[in-house]
């Protein structure tokens, strides 16, 4: 006769919840489903390298128990950066300066991950603490912007220079590059930022990209670039690598990028070998309107995933356990990105995996004494 004691054993081992299962890409086994979102920070020197903040910013989500930890939004070029405080990936200084990073969260069980990006139009602006809210001048370490046409953002940022044909060659270029030096690095996992109206988001648009060439005009052409960066990075990275891309899913303004774009999108990037599209939404436009409610996105995630029948990750406002188990189980999405709610609690997989599974098997063991299960609620008010 089987004990209580081994029965709960059984019952651990056999109840496993979809969010704290594995999932494998590309051959690579990501240990779980919960994603860190790749959040800014905006607290490096003008130099672009990782400091300390990054190694504990990051290294916390490794310690909580996320499935891949993603570096946040990180430069191609000093150019591409949004602010002078952003990470960058340009040059082999900071390779060795992520290297130790990399390392931590790999030795903590989590996949390290990188999102690359340009900010095109949005980049040399100020961080979102400083007042007022304004483009940088050259004297402040600002620098020329670029974009698809010379469409501003909004008045606060500066007008950009419209891309001739080479300078767009060479950005795709070096995202292949930066992809390169950031396998050398030690992620696993390379995220290409196409959203938030940067530079292959305002590509894609109509509401700021007017050219009248082969990147401009027609949903294929707008896509371009975008899909051109895609073959230059899939070339440069090993068939073992997985590629994810963030984008828009929409722009929540009329006019502007659809759902249906998307989906189209969604299509063309599987076959040039992306793996995921974590499914984010906005960005592009300062007239937007966002109806947030919690899991607000997870509808694009869903829609990509079933038309385009490409794995997707669900983002925006994901905040509780049984939430997040219910999208995946519901068949919705593959994984979920966690940002905010991780940055109040870097342990939120810990606690979200003792609320669906009993007790989560992801305690680093300096912690194990005290590990808890799902009785436990928090600290109280």
């Amino acid at each position: 006769m089987i004990s209580f004691e081994l029965a709960k054993i059984f019952k651990r081992i056999i109840v496993i919840s979809k969010l704290f299962s594995p999932i494998e890409i590309r051959g690579l086994v990501i240990p779980n489903r919960v994603f860190y979102s790749p959040m800014c920070e905006y607290s490096c020197d003008t130099d672009g390298l990782p400091t300390d903040w990054h190694m504990v910013h990051l290294g916390s989500k490794a310690i909580g128990g996320a499935g891949i930890v993603m570096a946040e939004a990180t430069a191609v070029t000093p150019e591409g950066r949004l602010t002078s405080s952003c990470p960058g990936i340009w040059s082999d200084a900071h390779v060795d300066a992520w290297r130790p990073i990399t390392k931590f969260i790999d030795s903590h069980g989590s996949i390290p991950a990188i999102q690359i990006a340009h900010g095109g139009r949005k980049a040399s602006y100020t961080r979102p603490w400083d007042f007022p809210k304004k483009k940088l001048e050259k004297e402040e370490g600002g620098w020329q912007i670029v974009g698809p046409s010379s469409v501003q953002f909004d008045d606060s940022y500066a007008v950009p220079h419209e891309l001739s044909k080479p300078d767009i060659t060479d950005i795709s270029r070096k995202f292949a590059e930066a992809a390169e030096r950031a396998i050398e690095a030690g992620f696993k996992v390379i995220e290409l930022h196409f959203a938030h109206g940067y530079l292959a988001s305002s590509f894609m648009s109509p509401l700021s990209n007017y050219r009248e060439d082969e990147y401009g005009g027609s949903l294929e052409n707008r896509c371009r670039f975008a899909l051109e960066t895609i073959q230059e990075v899939r070339k440069a990275i090993s068939e073992s690598t997985p590629l994810f891309v963030r984008i828009s899913s929409v722009e929540f303004v009329e006019g502007g990028w659809t759902i249906d774009d998307s989906i189209k999108l969604a299509k063309w990037m599987k076959k040039a070998g992306v793996d995921l599209v974590d499914a984010s939404g906005g960005g592009n436009s300062a007239n937007q309107i966002v109806p947030q409610s919690p899991g607000y996105q997870v509808p694009f995630a869903d829609a990509i995933r079933r038309e385009a029948e490409i794995m997707t990750a669900a983002v925006g406002l994901i905040t509780e356990a049984r939430q997040a188990e219910d999208i995946l189980t519901e068949g919705r999405a593959d994984a979920v990105f966690i940002g905010r709610e991780m940055m109040r609690n870097p342990y939120w997989p810990l606690y979200a995996q003792a609320q669906l599974d009993g007790k989560s098997d992801q305690w680093p063991i300096q912690y194990e004494r005290s590990s808890f299960d799902a009785t436990y609620a928090g600290p109280k008010a």
